[in-house]
């Protein structure tokens, strides 16, 4: 059989050339690490939206008009804070900041947008020019200022930019915002900015960008975790040089992790954090499992060779069904629309096979040769017992599992079905979302005193993006709004009636002004240059038939005279082929992404012209049924695909495939208590936590299979009750040290300044612990039960030369 040839050609292979095999890992770590270097990392949302069909359509939008609508990677977002950013003094500063910021090369600045700028055009709508702003409010007296404040104030999109605090009357506000377009980004572009705003002297600064808090979140993560793992490697190994083998080969299986990662030209996303402490898990698993099950085979006399080569025998198998159906659960997330979670599934599938190669080669193999050390040299050695070993205190606790599935498995499985299906029903009211928030970190006050206070490169960074950016929604009008992207010939007769009549009874969530929806586009800009310019107006009315305002005629010549105008800002909403617009409507801030991205949907839908609706709330509805999506797809493809893996895998090594579906029990009880902790714990469905699924479903696995393979291998020579105990007691003391250490681990994600990650870890770690309860303790009745099922009766195993040897209290009357 291939998988007994497999098994015993590597275990003769580790016996005989140790050292080889050990030489040959360590050149492949070299090859490896040798792609370290060109590993890059990327933050922010963006990454998890850029293929979907609403940010393409913002995308254009950002590329096709001159505005600095959303930020967008090439805006910069200034924001004051003064006694009243609209006196003279303070708007001349901002203004000249924008002058400066214009006249620097190499910031590519195409436009600038602030109030001083909308107040100096109403002192002179001829100028056009921020160097003719700064003259205009030069030259005006206070109470000219003042006055042209409040006729700003009328103004679209005006009170959007200053504070809540401001007062039309007395013409002051304590705070604006400002924006620079950016021809082209720069790596240094806010760097740059920030020196010059600089010069200008008061109370200007740079909003910044969406802080990366990878670098910072693994400086913080790893250190602690490996910290702690070592510790409970300690105690699980009890002999230094187990535990440098151990280390030794979880820094191996994570440098060919990274290695691969730069070798793929794979960027390092957020959703990646994860990885590291969920290789260091099943490598945790698969050291302890190896080197346990090892020290049992010297406890009976076994040498060196011939011990490990009984290891490997047996749990090279279990090591490649952890691999497999953990390969599946990852590579479940393949079909997902979303990049980062795609490169997720990929990444941590090569990652477990890697794990196998080194946990189930290498180590084994560094262990033989290091032990073949210690017979000829005064190599120390601390402690060879096993862990859970008969007798111990551990091993006496794990039996609790066997002992109910020996007196009332029946009952016991039908109290865990009964609450599992209570769990199953509470857990459908878990939500799905998606939010910028989900990448930020705290506020630098928020952060506990105890981070603050660690050395240099791991102590937390101060991200003052953050507090302005918290300062702006907490002083701000905040406003919703959608976007809608339409193409069409604007030239031709009747399309402005036609965009004009996309906002007639509009839905629910879109504000409305009378019948029709509050907005801004290439209408409303007519409509207002209109009322500031006479000549223009007389050129709108010779060519509106029906005098609704709307020009129906000679459009190219309209859209020639308002471009003409510097002032019209016609470049915000109309492309300069004309091939395109932009709709801006005014919706509910109160409304959900759901109801909005619906009524958006509704408008593009009821007209004829070819409409994209877009914007934060579209893309954000899009990507949070997409990880709807991505969960479901992966949690199906996972189940199926490792119940058939387990079913055929069991079939072929037992002739039993029925124990595969035993195998799946406690998963299924697993999944199902972490998505109802998820809803008891307020934690929707995100692009962080979406993969969790998988991920439990891999990392449950492990568990219930070094339990369901021990049994078998146990089941051929003994008694059900003896089986039960002995792979109980026997993968128990592995399996409680690897969940310790994988709980330690993945539960330092917590302490992540990404707060997704942080609840990621939480979830990862409840699932190891549920996986571990449920193998320990639901699994051993599982399998009682099963063999009640399958086998029919002990007496017919025997009768048909299948099974066990009876106990005393057996007969085949029975």
């Amino acid at each position: 059989m291939v998988f007994e040839w497999f098994t015993d050609e590597v275990g003769d292979a580790i016996a005989s050339y140790p050292g080889r095999i050990s030489l040959a890992f360590l050149l492949l770590t070299a090859v490896f690490v040798a792609g370290l270097g060109n590993v890059e990392t990327e933050g922010g949302s963006n990454q998890f939206v850029e293929d979907l069909d609403s940010f393409e359509a913002f995308e254009d939008i950002q590329r096709e008009f001159s505005t600095g609508f959303g930020g967008g990677s090439t805006s910069t977002q200034l924001l004051q804070r003064e006694q009243n950013v609209l006196s003279r003094t303070s708007m001349l500063r901002m203004l000249r900041a924008q002058e400066r910021l214009q006249d620097h090369g190499g910031l590519r600045v195409t436009g600038v947008s602030s109030p001083a700028r909308t107040v100096a055009q109403q002192l002179d709508p001829d100028a056009a020019t921020v160097g003719a702003q700064i003259d205009a409010v030069e030259r005006a007296t206070a109470t000219e200022i003042d006055r042209a404040v409040r006729r700003a104030a009328e103004t679209p999109g005006f009170t959007s930019q200053v504070s809540e605090d401001f007062d039309s009357e007395s013409a002051a506000a304590r705070a604006a915002q400002a924006s620079v377009t950016h021809g082209r980004d720069a790596d240094d572009r806010e760097e740059r900015v920030e020196r010059v705003i600089g010069t200008v002297g008061g109370d200007v600064d740079i909003v910044g960008s969406a802080p990366n808090t990878i670098g910072s979140s693994l400086a913080l993560v790893l250190p602690a975790a490996f910290i702690l793992i070592v510790g409970f490697l300690v105690v699980a190994y009890r002999d230094l040089v187990d535990l440098l083998l151990g280390v030794v080969a979880i820094l191996m299986t994570l440098l060919w992790t990274f290695g691969f990662l730069g070798l793929a030209d794979i960027a390092f996303n957020p959703l990646l954090v994860a990885v590291p402490p969920l290789l260091i898990a099943v490598g945790i698993d698969f050291g302890i499992h190896a080197v346990n099950r090892y020290r049992e085979e010297r406890e009976r006399d076994q040498p060196v060779g011939t011990a490990m080569d009984v290891t490997t025998a047996q749990l090279l198998v279990a090591f490649f069904i952890v691999m497999g159906t953990t390969v599946i659960g990852f590579l479940s997330n393949l079909p997902s629309a979303l990049a980062p979670i795609r490169d997720f599934g990929l990444v941590a599938a090569i990652g477990i096979c890697f794990t196998f190669l080194i946990f189930g080669i290498f180590l084994p193999a560094a262990k033989v040769k290091t032990d073949r050390l210690r017979a000829r040299y005064p190599i120390p050695t601390m402690s060879e017992r096993p862990l859970g070993s008969e007798g111990s205190l551990l091993g006496r606790a794990l039996g609790g599992g066997v002992a109910i599935a020996q007196r009332a498995p029946a009952l016991f499985m039908l109290v865990i079905l009964v609450t599992s299906g209570v769990a199953g029903v509470y857990a459908t009211g878990v939500g799905t979302g998606f939010s910028q928030d989900d990448f930020l970190p705290p506020e630098y006050e928020e952060i506990p005193d105890w981070q603050k206070e660690l050395p240099g490169p791991f102590a937390p960074p101060e991200y003052d993006t953050i507090s302005k950016s918290n300062y702006i929604e907490d002083n701000f009008p905040q406003s919703s709004s959608v976007l809608l992207f339409v193409e069409s010939r604007m030239h031709r007769d009747a399309a402005l009636d036609q965009v004009y009549r996309m906002g007639s009874d509009p839905p629910p969530t879109v504000l409305r002004e009378g019948r029709h929806a509050e907005s801004q586009s290439v209408v409303t800009i007519v409509r207002s240059y209109a009322d500031r310019n006479p000549e223009f107006a007389d050129l709108v009315a010779r060519n509106d038939p029906d005098d609704d305002g709307i020009p129906e005629q000679n459009l190219r010549e309209v859209y020639d005279s308002l471009e003409s105008a510097p002032t019209s800002g016609v470049g915000g909403v109309l492309a300069d082929d004309r091939r395109s617009t932009l709709v801006t409507y005014t919706v509910d801030a109160d409304a959900t992404n759901r109801e909005v991205a619906a009524d958006a949907e509704t408008v593009a839908a009821e007209t004829s012209l070819d409409a994209t609706p877009t914007g934060n709330a579209i893309i954000f509805e899009e990507a949070s049924e997409l990880i709807l999506g991505t969960v479901i797809t992966s949690l199906v493809i996972t189940l199926v695909g490792a119940s058939a893996f387990l079913i055929v895998v069991y079939h072929v090594l037992e002739g039993r495939a029925s124990l595969g579906v035993a195998n799946v029990v406690p998963i299924a009880l697993t999944v199902t208590f972490v998505v109802a902790s998820m809803r008891y714990l307020g934690i929707d469905f995100n692009a962080i936590n979406g993969v969790i699924l998988s991920l439990t479903i891999g990392l449950g696995i492990d568990y219930s299979v070094h339990v369901v393979h021990r049994f078998a291998d146990e089941f051929e020579d003994a008694d059900l009750d003896t089986a039960l105990d002995r792979a109980i007691r026997g993968t128990g003391g592995a399996l409680t040290g690897s969940m310790l250490t994988t709980v330690a681990g993945m539960g330092m994600l917590v302490f992540a300044l990404n707060p997704a990650i942080g609840a990621f870890g939480v979830l990862t770690a409840l699932s190891v612990v549920y996986a571990y309860v449920a193998s320990i303790v639901v699994l051993p009745s599982t399998l009682v039960l099963w063999d009640r099922v399958v086998n029919r009766s002990r007496a017919a195993k025997l009768l048909y030369g299948r099974g066990s040897n009876p106990t005393p209290e057996t007969s085949v009357e029975e």
